[in-house]
């Protein structure tokens, strides 16, 4: 095994563990709520009122779907730009290369 093969393999644990332990920790007991529900409770015990209803409410499931969707539209769009700038950087000579041979 190799030195990078190693810290490659290290690397990818100590991901795995710092999404597991907490997980493991708990054991489950607590609940997971995300901030936009706190919040807007908060607010609206406070006597606040939304400005607007939502046009569209999806299931749990389908929201889940559309999210991950929009994740993945924005990470396509992030390799695509991301692609191209390394192939406009890697397809223009370089100006030591030109000036060298004349």
């Amino acid at each position: 095994m190799t030195r990078r093969t190693l810290v490659t393999a290290l690397l990818v644990l100590t991901v795995v563990a710092l999404f597991a332990v907490p997980l493991l920790v708990d054991g489950g007991t607590s609940e997971f709520g995300g901030t936009d529900a706190a919040v807007t409770e908060e607010l609206e015990a406070d006597g606040y009122a939304p400005w607007f209803e939502s046009l569209f409410s999806p299931a749990g499931e389908v929201e889940s779907g559309l999210f991950a969707l929009q994740a993945a539209l924005g990470a396509g769009v992030l390799g695509y730009v991301l692609g191209r700038l390394r192939g406009r950087r890697t397809a223009t000579p370089s100006a030591t290369a030109g000036a060298g041979g004349k």
